[in-house]
């Protein structure tokens, strides 16, 4: 599993002519990263005088967003490797019998359907990083501000993460002849970025403001 490689071994594997791992996979683990610094921006934070000094519905939320980050992190790191799957169920279904008008046109479906689960991962790694960005809004403002450009940093690899997979949803979009199902998925690409944008351009003028002070 690539997710088991070394970080030399899986640069390494990004940097050879094999179609794996490809964007995707690596959208997933910048995505997996920039969660993994913002919670090293936590347990930097916690316990700190200045964290102490905050209200408690603040400090409740602060460790609630903590432990969601968490569960991102999982996440991402189990695309990591579905994204380098996802391509699968297209590849098999170009290798099916097309003697037959039926066996044509089961072959056709079985492509559409390949399609459709190849770009389902790269939406899912997309949710999940626009969720990271979410949950780092409330370290920009009140994690501890020795580590605040590490939130800077955290929320370009999500956001990155987020255009990045979104790219491999549209690639795939292309291939797909459902008008309805474009459209749908269209929309929701439209507003995942518009929302993972406006976060990005939020948590980065917050830390360029903590940074001046």
């Amino acid at each position: 599993m690539l997710i088991d490689k070394s970080l030399k071994g899986y640069i390494f594997e990004a940097s050879t002519g094999n179609p794996t791992p490809g964007g995707g996979s690596v959208a997933a683990l910048a995505g997996s990263l920039g969660s993994a610094l913002t919670q090293m921006v936590g347990n930097l934070t916690f316990d700190k005088d200045s964290f102490n000094l905050l209200d408690d519905e603040t400090k409740k939320q602060l460790q609630e967003n903590f432990k969601v980050l968490k569960d991102k992190m999982d996440i991402l790191s189990i695309i990591i490797d579905e994204d380098s799957k996802a391509f699968d169920g297209v590849m098999l279904a170009f290798q099916m019998p097309k003697n037959t008008e039926n066996e044509k046109k089961a072959r056709i479906e079985a492509i559409q359907e390949g399609y459709k689960h190849a770009l389902e991962v790269p939406l899912k790694c997309a949710k999940e990083c626009l969720e990271v960005l979410r949950l780092q809004l409330l370290f920009a403002s009140y994690g501890n501000k020795n580590a605040i450009t590490d939130v800077g940093v955290g929320a370009l690899l999500a956001y990155s993460g987020l255009e990045g997979a979104l790219l491999n949803v549209r690639i795939n979009l292309l291939s797909i002849k459902d008008v309805d199902y474009k459209s749908k998925i269209n929309n929701e690409m439209n507003t995942i970025f518009e929302e993972g944008n406006k976060i990005r351009e939020e948590v980065l003028k917050i830390v360029y403001e903590r940074l001046s002070k």
